[in-house]
């Protein structure tokens, strides 16, 4: 792989990461409204003594949408979980091997068979037009179409990352300590690099 190649997948990832931090952040006061939802549904309750099933859907909705579509985000600021006690004690190259397998074997492969399976659940439903079981309730397809277009976000994702771990892995970008994102890292190798090169290689300050 070339630096010609490898400074255009960057320029990619670094895309596709803003992208999934404006759908993130985006998506992240779904659970403001979802909060506000709960509060004027407990007081039209209480003052009232009326509810709607519709009302706590909407809830749940919402939650399941912040789940969903602020995934991308998680994977791309490195906070997706993972077992600390065991990973810190890795080394370095361990800890590479281990993200890039996980990544080609498992990460990608399965959000790919999820939007498949998924996308089938959600035509079905919509084929059906199918609603809630509670009266009052909302129609199910919209919330289902949120699973294959969460996971397809997830897959986009999943490719930045393994552009970026490769990065990692070659010395373009800095390998940074737990926790902590690469898109910084991924922006500063195209900056860094004078105007009409492609190397794409940091150096540490």
């Amino acid at each position: 792989m070339g630096e010609i190649s490898m400074d255009g997948l960057l320029a990619l990832s670094r895309a596709i990461d803003r992208v999934s931090a404006s759908i993130g952040r985006s998506v992240a006061w779904l659970i403001v409204a979802a909060a506000l939802i709960s509060a004027v549904n407990a007081v039209v309750r209480r003052l009232f003594d009326w509810s709607a099933n519709s009302l706590l859907e909407i809830q749940w909705w919402l939650f399941a949408a912040v789940f969903l579509l602020a995934a991308p985000w998680t994977l791309a600021i490195n906070e997706h979980i993972r077992i600390d006690v065991v990973n810190s004690r890795l080394s370095t190259r361990t800890r590479n091997i281990i993200e890039l397998v996980g990544h080609i074997f498992f990460l990608l492969p399965t959000a790919a068979l999820v939007v498949y399976t998924s996308w089938i659940f959600f035509a079905t439903s919509f084929a059906q037009n199918e609603q809630s079981p509670n009266a009052g309730g909302l129609a199910l397809w919209p919330i289902k179409a949120l699973i294959p277009v969460a996971f397809a976000l997830l897959f986009v994702q999943g490719l930045s990352e393994l552009i970026k771990r490769i990065a990692i892995m070659r010395g373009d970008l800095t390998e940074k300590g737990e926790h902590q994102g690469y898109h910084d890292d991924a922006v500063a190798a195209g900056t860094e690099a004078p105007h009409g090169s492609h190397d794409t290689r940091r150096h540490d300050h």
